[in-house]
């Protein structure tokens, strides 16, 4: 038998459903992997190992029982990314003004999860505030990329892809803003859904862009992402935007058929910009499902060229509203410094916040202000409408779209810092899906000359989970999952 954690979330949830496993096994052997490798990668910021092995027990008595028969990730230990409350547990938001607080209340995909029987193990580091394309906003310190310590795990949320890619948790929740599952999940050789939007409930998820923000999945393999997504997907009252649908059958899709399948490839996604190795990996991709019986096309998608700045008028107006609460009145940081109210409000948020999310917060206050809102939000709304237009174009010829999730692979720490333009830029592929509401998949598809992954997106369209999904399970059988070199126990490098 290999190592506990070498399995993936579906595999596991069999052997503890064939009692070939127990749940207590599983979580102890996490948490073990969990102790050799968080110095070397830091991808949580809380270590839940006390609850998580209480919880292990009970949900051992419930699978004993026989209550969780239909749940195939009962046992499974899962990750949570900061933003995402949890009851009585840190929820950080990897900010410094929310380095205490501890919501009363869980979030909707939690309770859902538990429901299903999951295992907690941890909440995994993120940009602060979910602002960032590197995972070095943190508050709490950089992650590392698995693969290369040098370089990042991508943003924001690159704690939950580099937990997935460092086997210190099976899968894991993040959030998806403008790519903040998929870009992370191409930087670190894993896969991860963003679904369309209101399928998942954001009740409980700590906002930075309402219209934009997703929960979604991260995994080893479709597989896992879809698993989770059944679970966590489904009409919530208490999200105002929650699809009226209440449950979603999307293990139908893992069927490796893609004939007759159209997709498209739009040609801007492939000119200036993006690395001649991944460009080559995406059109050897594209031969894949040929082979299969897909019709693979080029084409031009309207407006796309538009949605990166579109994209940060609108997430950071959004922002400089949502991020209005932490003020130091109710709950959080509060400054020692403060004479008077104005002083309070003033001093809490110059120290609470980081740089990043004050420039995103002071331009979304700018685009906002009197003078300015007709001249850049509006006309940003304006061409989020077109861009949704272009994408429900080219879905009434192609079933989904083709092309890459990053124009680079993961850059070296402290790079995209120094530069924040280019860090935006990181997201160009990205952000259109969330202005569009749309559902889409990266997942690994090559490994650049620096030994680096390279990650492909497929798009579909609204409520196309299933068509992205059997996609990507069609791939999968021709490219198999490939895991990074690690550090041992002993602090030499092994393959696992």
């Amino acid at each position: 038998m290999k190592d506990i954690t070498s399995y993936s979330a579906l595999e596991l949830g069999k052997l503890i459903k064939n009692k070939e496993i127990t749940v207590e096994e599983a979580v102890m052997a996490q948490i073990d992997v969990m102790k050799q490798r968080e110095s070397s990668y830091h991808c949580y910021i809380t270590i839940m190992e006390e609850a998580a092995l209480q919880r292990a027990r009970d949900v051992q008595k419930l699978i004993d029982s026989g209550e969780l028969n239909d749940s195939p990730l009962a046992g499974v230990p899962v990750a949570i990314k900061d933003n995402i409350c949890t009851k009585g547990t840190l929820t950080s938001c990897a900010s410094k003004i929310l380095s205490n607080f501890k919501p009363p209340y869980d979030a909707t995909v939690i309770e859902r999860l538990n429901k299903a029987g999951a295992v907690i193990i941890g909440k995994t580091n993120m940009d602060e505030f979910a602002m960032g394309s590197t995972t070095e906003t943190s508050y709490f310190g950089e992650t590392k990329n698995p693969w290369e310590v040098t370089h990042v795990p991508g943003g924001s949320s690159g704690g939950s892809a580099a937990a997935v890619a460092a086997e210190e948790t099976f899968y894991a929740l993040g959030s998806d803003t403008g790519g903040s599952i998929r870009q992370p999940a191409a930087y670190c050789g894993v896969t991860g859904i963003k679904p369309t939007y209101g399928t998942v409930s954001r009740y409980g998820l700590i906002a930075y862009a309402s219209s934009l923000d997703q929960i979604g999945p991260i995994g080893r393999n479709i597989s896992d992402c879809t698993a989770a997504l059944e679970i966590i997907s489904g009409h919530d009252p208490k999200d105002s935007t929650s699809t009226d649908q209440n449950s979603f059958t999307y293990m139908d899709a893992l069927v490796d058929d893609v004939q007759g399948m159209k997709i498209g490839i739009p040609k801007g996604y492939l000119g200036a910009g993006l690395e001649e190795e991944i460009k080559e990996s995406i059109y050897k991709a594209a031969e894949v499902f040929r082979s299969k019986g897909a019709i693979v096309e080029e084409f031009d998608l309207d407006a796309v060229d538009f949605a990166v700045p579109s994209y940060y008028v609108v997430a950071c107006a959004e922002a400089s509203s949502n991020l209005s609460r932490f003020d130091g009145v109710k709950y959080g940081y509060r400054s020692e410094k403060a004479e008077g109210l104005q002083d309070l409000y003033k001093n809490t948020r110059s120290e609470g916040f980081g740089m990043e999310v004050k420039r995103r917060m002071m331009i979304g206050a700018f685009v906002l202000s009197s003078g300015y809102f007709d001249a850049f939000y509006n006309k940003a709304l304006k061409v989020r409408a077109k861009i949704n237009e272009g994408f429900q174009k080219a879905f009434e010829q192609y079933d989904i779209i083709l092309g890459p999730t990053a124009p680079e692979t993961a850059p070296v720490l402290g790079e995209s810092l120094s530069d924040p333009l280019k860090m935006y830029l990181s997201d160009i592929y990205t952000v259109s899906v969330n202005l569009a509401g749309l559902p889409a998949v990266s997942l690994p598809c090559g490994v650049d000359k620096k030994g680096l992954p390279i990650g492909m997106q497929l798009i579909g369209k609204h409520y196309g989970e299933k068509d992205i999904i059997r996609a990507a399970y069609s791939f999968e059988q021709s490219y198999s999952y490939v895991r990074p070199v690690k550090l041992g126990s002993n602090g030499k490098e092994v393959t696992i």
